[in-house]
């Protein structure tokens, strides 16, 4: 049966390091598997302040100054 390169580096990558599979998944876990706290999301996007539409140069406060 044919076994493509990838596949076999893959299956020998597995057999040097047998717990790698167990590190991909704890990794996983600490960055992408959460829980949504959705109350929290929405009240910090509520809470925004929008951005004027150009930044610099907009507030005519500072130019009085000069």
């Amino acid at each position: 049966m044919y076994e493509s390169e990838i596949t076999q580096f893959i299956k020998k990558l597995r057999d040097e390091r047998p717990g790698l599979e167990e590190r991909q998944r704890q990794g996983r876990a600490l960055l992408w598997d959460k829980e949504i706290d959705r109350d929290f999301a929405r009240a910090a996007g509520d809470a925004r302040v929008p951005q004027k539409a150009y930044v610099y140069g907009t507030n005519n406060d500072l130019a009085d100054k000069k």
